[in-house]
């Protein structure tokens, strides 16, 4: 699925990737992608010298700033799952835009984890950043994102508290939920997109039987244009010009575009 103009959000992709496919050596400018694991584990390298794995339950969040090459390949074992997850693209503000690229990782066991209703309550939510019933996370962003997965082994509600004014949107995974005081449950693989009113503080969400999961994402809106071209986003034409012409002459971030390979994709 796709977000469009719902800044700061790019794209939400909830990716299976099967046996013989991946994503070999591409570049990105301008944004910062954020890969999730639900499923199997996913290998990645990058021009920087940057590689590693995303373990089933870890998340990368990677900065591209002025510009990276990079490549993005699933493990698959026999008798383990195919990789599944979650990519999110989120629009870096426009003076970050080059700035140099960066990681932050975190495996499954360095996610931090807020239990609402106490450790034996219903509700559990895994903060990849931001804050959640007192817990942070140690992700810093450059923009303001908060990001969690919310997981109900029973039936229950909680009330997350997001920034006023800040998008923000829910996607279920499994299960149903009930949004505020809405009474018409959403299934699975459906997107909600939350109201943002400057006297709303968060929101309520009800799980309406167990085994249910969501993610829930929250991002401060940014006043700039959104000009995009492929895995490159800028905020006007002539700086996408600026970054196809830096691309095609291995320069300002892409030094290594014409000469460098991944190991993992190759």
């Amino acid at each position: 699925m796709t977000l469009r103009n719902l800044t700061p959000f790019l794209m939400l992709d909830h990716f299976h990737v099967s046996k013989g496919a991946g994503f070999p050596d591409h570049p990105h400018r301008g944004q910062a992608t954020v890969t999730y694991m639900l499923e199997g584990t996913s290998r990645h390298e990058d021009s920087a010298g940057h590689k590693g794995t995303i373990e089933t339950g870890g998340v990368q969040w990677m900065c591209a700033g002025k510009g990276i090459i990079h490549a993005e390949m699933p493990v698959h074992l026999d008798g383990a799952p195919d990789p599944r997850g979650l990519q999110l693209w989120v629009d870096l503000p426009k003076e970050f835009k080059m700035s140099d690229p960066s990681y932050q990782e975190l495996g499954p066991d360095q996610i931090p984890v807020a239990y609402p209703n106490g450790p034996e309550g219903a509700v559990k939510v895994k903060v990849i950043s931001g804050k959640s019933h007192g817990v942070e996370s140690p992700v810093r962003p450059l923009g303001g994102c908060w990001f969690f997965h919310v997981i109900f082994k029973d039936a229950g509600t909680i009330f997350q508290d997001i920034p006023a004014g800040w998008t923000s949107f829910i996607y279920i995974l499994k299960g149903s939920i009930l949004v505020g005081s809405e009474s018409l449950p959403q299934d699975s693989f459906h997107t909600l997109v939350l109201t943002h009113e400057s006297d709303e503080s968060g929101v309520a969400v009800t799980a309406t039987k167990g085994d249910t999961e969501f993610v829930l994402i929250a991002g401060e809106p940014l006043d700039q244009e959104v000009f995009q071209y492929g895995p490159f986003v800028m905020t006007n034409r002539e700086e996408i010009q600026k970054t196809l012409l830096d691309y095609q002459m291995g320069k300002n971030g892409f030094e290594k575009a014409h000469t460098w390979k991944s190991e993992i994709a190759h």
